[in-house]
């Protein structure tokens, strides 16, 4: 997910300057003394109203009295490893042992915690840019520390502070003096802020980049103690379902709950802003309640059309004028009629469900005038003011407790803060009287909408005489993510940047190139998916290429180095994946090998899929080789982890996947009818990492678009071509 993609192509600018004043922050623990928190950077720009000192950020780390150090993390975890990620920044600059490292989710102060790679104007987690947004600032955050607990120590012993070392969580000092973190938190935090702290060269790292530091979450995870939304527990909790209309758009007319409450253990029903919810002692209850209850819908504005309809309409679009230019160079329709052949082809891909293994859920309680929020707080901001705007509070007064969530891929960003609205609502609704967890089903969460949304892509190409494209002519067409919502001012002259990505900025050399746009106003609800646009934009181009290819005879992999003469980190990333895949060489009968290379989110990834051809001619991927250049490698068995858990999540979207409608309602309600991968349909992954001194780039998304054209083009070298998505192994017999 993540979710601003366009926010992501550069990484932000480093920042350097230190707060001056408001950076420790001291805090009484329960029966232990002080903490010490520390900030890292100071605030992108500086204000004459600080004389020309830059706000302070503050609390990025405490350092407790029993030594043990809490990261707070700006970041949501939702299994991509942010928290890791940051714990291994810390650790490396504090000297800290990995073991007295824990992790908490921070939110409610965009000064804090806003994402330096969106500008530093808004907190949030997606676009993958974790580790892009804080990896200076929390290793400042580590080395401050550090040099104040050195101080404190060396003024306690009366010694040169450089003549202390501090090694896995212990200072110590050549004449046998030795104290944990903890013993100098107090002290510490009552000595000056230094200035420009110097972090470590990157010849001294022992952590960053190192296979040995363990996930923080690893062992909590693996032993079943991790605790996420769903197994939040409060005193007098009650649980809340929600009846959301069949069809998007619909609007509750009347409801009559007579039959619902009458369900044992249903205590109120009530109409919220997107449905009626029922509120129970229990989940159970709550839904056999739901059950029970008799809504009738408004569906008068609802969108009624079905996928086969919208699809149809979106093939007539293509023959009109498009909405909008995204990218033009050179004369395509000039060259295009002085080519000497053009290869033509369109795509289709359906909606598709993020179908994360925790449904959505969020809960809400009211005490002393304070309103906490417990969930997967993706962007906390829009989050903290939706919420205080329900419950009539000003935003101070709105805790958020960020908790680990089984899973996003972009559906916990949501603009208008659903699911936190609905559990705000439903506890104001009852009068704030007892704390309300809100859950949805499977189904709710099937039938949900914020889909990936559903696109065509027609394109036509033109070669040479040598079969080197010349003139490249690109309609997308499909629903915008940004159009009518907040971030509708990402768009420039009518383009969603999320819908082209991949597209208009390819790195291939093709001098004569437009690509068009056609929104089309659907009343589906769509929303980024894991890698937003390159999902769909990445098989497009590459399997265009691989049909280029064939069409000038000529290798894949070769006919792709040439046109990325100009972009060597591409043609690294290939050649790898190539050498490593053994290309070129033969394989036994049966077997095709297919390849794609794309850009995202500032990481290069290219993948080569091994394809097994049975003799009914259904299919089976057998080996995915994966290269990928992510700058520097903060963690590579994690790295590693997130390019496998990206090719097996899209691999089973692009094999099984589709969100379909019938005269407007969702006809997937659960993992039988919208298929993911099986774990016996996983197969065998290995992923090179290219080492790299470039600032870290994106990993829990990159890996996803290049395995659907891989397989695509696995299958077009056994004589088949795929163009409508999901391909379906079973269905190639």
């Amino acid at each position: 997910m993540r979710f601003l993609s366009s926010m992501t192509a550069k990484p932000a600018p480093a920042r350097t300057a230190l707060s001056r004043r408001g950076f420790l922050v001291l805090s009484g623990v329960a029966g232990a003394g002080l903490t010490l928190g520390l900030p890292a950077l100071a605030a992108p720009a500086a204000s004459a109203a600080t004389g020309g000192v830059p706000a302070p950020f503050d609390a990025y780390l405490r350092v407790a009295p029993d030594g043990t150090v809490t990261v707070l993390s700006a970041h949501m975890d939702m299994g991509q490893g942010i928290y890791s990620g940051l714990a291994a920044l810390v650790t490396e600059e504090l000297g800290a042992d990995p073991a007295q490292i824990r992790v908490e989710g921070a939110a409610g102060n965009t000064a804090l915690y806003g994402n330096l790679a969106w500008g530093g104007a808004m907190q949030g987690t997606g676009g993958s840019t974790g580790m892009m947004s804080s990896f200076d600032r929390y290793r400042r955050a580590g080395a401050t520390a550090r040099a104040m607990l050195v101080e404190a120590a060396a003024r306690a012993w009366a010694v040169p502070a450089a003549e202390i070392t501090v090694e896995r969580g212990i200072l110590s000092h050549r004449s046998g003096k030795q104290g944990t973190f903890g013993a100098f938190a107090e002290a510490a935090a009552k000595l000056p802020v230094p200035a420009d702290v110097p972090l470590k060269a990157p010849r001294d790292w022992t952590v960053i980049g190192s296979e040995t530091f363990r996930r923080v979450d690893s062992a909590a995870k693996s032993t079943g103690r991790q605790t996420y939304t769903i197994d939040v527990t409060l005193p007098g909790m009650l649980t809340a379902v929600v009846a959301h209309p069949p069809r998007f758009g619909g609007t509750v007319r009347s409801f009559d709950a007579t039959a619902a409450k009458a369900v044992k253990g249903v205590v109120d029903v009530v109409a919220i802003s997107r449905g009626v919810a029922v509120i129970a002692e229990h989940t159970w209850a709550a839904i056999k309640g739901r059950e029970a209850l008799k809504v009738d819908w408004n569906l008068d504005t609802a969108e009624s059309r079905g996928s086969a309809a919208l699809m149809a309409e979106f093939k007539r679009l293509t023959t009109q004028p498009p909405t909008a230019v995204a990218a033009q160079r050179g004369d395509a329709g000039g060259a295009m009629a002085k080519a000497a052949k053009t290869v033509e082809a369109s795509f289709e891909f359906p909606y598709l469900a993020h179908a994360a293994l925790e449904p959505l859920d969020a809960v809400a309680r009211m005490e002393n005038g304070v309103l906490e929020v417990w969930g997967g707080h993706q962007m906390p901001d829009i989050y903290q003011a939706t919420a205080a705007s329900i419950a009539g509070v000003t935003p101070d007064k709105v805790t958020l407790h960020v908790m680990m969530t089984g899973g996003g891929f972009g559906r916990r960003a949501t603009p208008d803060s659903d699911v936190i609205v609905e559990a705000v609502e439903c506890a104001k609704a009852i009068g704030w009287r007892a704390p309300v967890k809100v859950l949805w089903t499977r189904a709710d969460d099937m039938a949900g909408g914020r889909y990936r949304p559903m696109f065509l892509h027609t394109v036509k190409a033109g070669v040479d005489a040598a079969g080197k494209p010349v003139a490249w002519q690109h309609r997308i067409t499909g629903q915008s993510i940004l159009a009518g919502g907040p971030f509708e001012a990402m768009m420039k002259n009518g383009v969603d940047p999320t819908s082209v990505e991949g597209v208009a900025d390819t790195p291939y050399a093709i001098p004569n190139m437009t690509v068009e746009l056609t929104s089309v106003k659907a009343g589906v609800p769509v929303l980024w998916w894991r890698s937003v646009g390159h999902t769909h934009t990445a098989f497009a181009m590459e399997a265009m290429i691989d049909q280029l290819a064939a069409a000038a005879k000529a290798d894949p992999v070769a006919y792709r180095r040439a046109l990325l003469a100009d972009h060597p980190r591409h043609r690294a990333v290939l050649d790898l994946a190539a050498e490593k895949a053994g290309w070129g060489q033969p394989l036994p009968q049966g077997r095709f090998r297919g390849v794609a290379v794309h850009e995202s989110f500032g990481t290069v990834v290219a993948e080569v899929a091994e394809i097994a051809v049975d003799s009914r001619g259904g299919f089976r991927v057998e080996r995915v080789v994966c290269a990928v250049d992510c700058g520097v490698a903060v963690n590579p068995d994690q790295i590693r982890a997130q390019m496998e858990g990206g090719i097996g999540f899209g691999l089973g979207a692009v094999l099984h996947s589709k969100i379909t409608l019938t005269d407007g309602v969702v006809d997937q309600g659960n993992f039988d009818t919208y298929r993911v991968l099986r774990i016996g349909e996983m197969p065998r992954v290995e992923v090179h990492v290219v080492p790299s001194a470039a600032p870290p780039s994106g990993v829990g998304e990159p890996g996803v678009p290049p395995i659907g054209p891989a397989v695509a083009n696995a299958l077009a070298a056994a004589g088949r071509t795929v163009r409508v998505l999901p391909m379906d192994p079973a269905a190639q017999a």
